[in-house]
């Protein structure tokens, strides 16, 4: 709280996340929030929809969305919350934020706290204009219900390389490959392969997050060459690999 008594615009908090470490499932009523891994890669899940959010990365999360937050390393993830009432942004839908240098010493330097309040409310309104989305469609990777279908789906989403064919599981689960392709269109609104490649590139998300080559994340998750894991990527979620992180 200032002296003025006015709450500043930005709040924040440090959650340490220990390899494999995810939040319960939960809301912020009242407040926007930036999901941020201010170390580490952070993951974000909405519904079906995955995000993979490393440091050059965070994600704007409206007020009311219920989602939860985990990482499959170590990380830190720093959430910065804003009064939903008060913020001068207020994008009603999730975005992908870009984190530039500037942005990351404006939010670490706001996090260290002992700012005038003068010098807090200007540092505060640089950042919010340094806001910046990448236009991206989220990765949704919806599950289906029936329990057959759900074994071919779990075995993917545990080896997304796997080369067997829809027939090849149906005879792995017990049913054919049209009831296969019938239950995973009703239950997911996908077809099996639409689903397939969605699986795919979310499996691709950390390993990019990671550094790893496109030669190496096309090979780990089912592509024959980096070329048709590139245009998979840029078809589905409307930037290259290279762009989604980069």
């Amino acid at each position: 709280m200032s002296s003025t008594g006015q709450p500043e615009a930005m709040l924040f908090g440090d959650y340490d996340l220990p390899s494999g470490t995810w939040l319960d499932w939960h809301v912020h009523d009242d407040h926007h929030q930036l999901a941020w891994a201010a170390r580490g890669v952070v993951a974000v899940n909405v519904g079906s929809a995955h995000w993979v959010l490393p440091p050059a990365r965070a994600l704007w999360i409206p007020a009311g969305t219920v989602h939860r937050t985990g990482s499959s390393g170590n990380a830190v993830l720093r959430g910065i919350f804003m009064d939903a009432a008060r913020s001068p942004v207020s994008w009603p839908e999730l975005r992908l934020v870009r984190v530039r240098p500037l942005l990351r010493e404006l939010l670490d330097h706001l996090t260290a706290g002992g700012l005038a309040e003068d010098a807090r409310r200007r540092a505060e309104a640089v950042a919010f204009d340094l806001l910046e989305p990448v236009p991206v469609t989220p990765i949704s990777v919806p599950l289906p219900v029936d329990p057959r279908a759900r074994q071919v789906a779990d075995a993917l989403i545990a080896t997304p390389a796997d080369p067997r064919t829809l027939d090849d599981f149906g005879r792995a689960v017990g049913a054919s490959e049209r009831t296969l392709a019938r239950l995973f269109l009703a239950e997911t609104h996908l077809s099996f392969g639409r689903w397939r490649t969605q699986a795919r590139l979310r499996a691709s998300l950390p390993l990019l997050a990671d550094g790893r080559s496109l030669a190496t994340v096309a090979e780990r998750v089912g592509y024959s060459s980096p070329s048709a894991f590139a245009a998979a990527f840029h078809r589905a979620v409307g930037v290259p690999p290279g762009r989604y992180f980069g």
